[in-house]
Formats: structure tokens, sequence, C-alpha cells
């Protein structure tokens, strides 16, 4: 891969990242209410960072914040994009990060369980670095008929709509949440929550989308024109949210 396209890749990543931001919010802050977190004084890590967006977020809601990406380019454009904001970014794998066992109150997974061969190794990892009773927020792509149409089609294969490299996403991957749920157990997580969340239009996505491959959109404009709705009793039929507490 070029260095070019290298940098080019965690840019389009990051569509998702900003479009979905305000659902996250949304969701993150009802499992620190029903887990009785607070954010003042309490550690977080972001795994899947990206560019940091959602790190900053945590940052200014008081959180002290780590943000981890494999990725050496999306480091790059973290530390470029940051303003000041107390981050600690780490280029690194989640299943090979090199912090403290139990030192974070709160880990995020962002738009890594649906792209990883090894999910087991993955929440090991953030179990590992999370203290007993810490909360372990997810996102995650469904695997369903109408998912693999958008993140297999859409994504990453049709040329008006592509955001991502072919390869970046296969069925194999997507995980239901039955399944999710099994591997948080294994990995010593109690799954509390599924959530699913979806835009309000689908055709806002679509132009949204198709605006941001062309340069004629922002990350900031996107959230205006794709309005995410999270729906706690609802079914995923493609993306969902969840949260599970570290046992002891």
């Amino acid at each position: 891969m070029s260095a070019s396209r290298e940098r080019r890749q965690p840019l389009s990543c990051d569509v998702d990242k900003a479009t979905f931001q305000s659902v996250r919010l949304e969701y993150l802050r009802r499992a620190l209410s029903e887990t009785g977190l607070a954010a003042a004084g309490s550690r977080a890590l972001v795994v899947g960072s990206g560019r940091g967006l959602l790190a900053r977020c945590l940052a200014r809601l008081g959180f002290e914040v780590v943000a981890a990406d494999p990725s050496p380019a999306a480091t790059a454009l973290a530390l470029d994009a940051d303003d000041d904001s107390g981050v600690a970014y780490l280029t690194a794998p989640t299943e090979a990060i090199d912090l403290p066992d139990g030192s974070f109150d709160f880990v995020y997974c962002a738009d890594t369980l649906e792209i990883t061969e090894r999910p087991d190794a993955v929440l090991a990892g953030a179990a590992r670095v999370l203290r007993p009773g810490g909360a372990f927020v997810y996102d995650t792509v469904n695997r369903t008929p109408v998912s693999r149409l958008i993140y297999l089609g859409a994504f990453q294969t049709f040329p008006g709509t592509r955001i991502m490299p072919r390869g970046h996403y296969a069925a194999h991957r997507l995980r239901r949440p039955a399944q999710l749920a099994e591997a948080l157990d294994r990995a010593g997580l109690a799954a509390r929550d599924v959530s699913a969340f979806k835009p309000r239009d689908v055709r806002s996505l679509v132009r949204a989308t198709r605006g941001r491959r062309k340069g004629t959109l922002t990350d900031d404009q996107l959230p205006e024109l794709v309005h995410m709705l999270l729906e706690p009793e609802g079914s995923p039929v493609v993306t969902y949210l969840g949260y599970a507490v570290r046992r002891a």
C-alpha cells in the first residue's frame, strides 16, 4: 500500500465516526448512568480511535483519555487534529496494547469488532485493562442480508458510494449480537444491553456518503445531514451498540 493511500484510509473510515457520533455519545451517557460511572476523575480508553473524534469528546466530558489505533497514519491524523484536549495517543492493536491491568474505568471499542479476525483477543485485551466493575461499550455491525448489502456492497464495492478499501469488511467478520455476547462472556465481560441504531432516512446517508467521497462535504457537515436514531427496544438490522461490565 502506498503512503498516500495509507493516509486516506483512516480518513474514509472516519465517515462512520462523524455520522454516528451523536448516537454514540447518547448511548455511552446511558451506559455511564446505568453503571453509576462518573466521567470526572475516571480514566477512559478508546480503541479503534481513528482521528480521535470520540476520544476528544470523552475528554470534554471530563475523562482522562487514552486513544489507541493500530494504524500509524490514523495516529498521525489524530495528533494533527488535536486541539489541546489532553488525550494521549498510542499506535497499537487492542490485543497487544502496553497498558497496566485494570487501569481504566471505561473502554469504548469503535469500528473494530466488525473488521477483526481475532475478536476474542481484542475483547480479552480490552477486558484486561478494565477494572472490575468498569464499563465496556462497543458499536459494531450485525450479520444480516441488509448489513452485507450496505457494508460489503455500498461501502466498499459500488463506485458511487465506496468509502472503504475492498476487503475492509467481510461477511464472516460481521457478528450477530448472540455471538458477540458469547465472546464477551469468554473475556470476563457480562453483557448488559444491545440497542439498534440507524439513519432516520437511508437516502440522506447515501447522499452524505457520496458527498464525502467526492470531497464536497466535510466531516463537520455529516451529522446534520445524517440524523442517527437510537432504538433501545429495536432489533438491529444493520448496526448496533452494546455495553458490558467487567466481572470481578
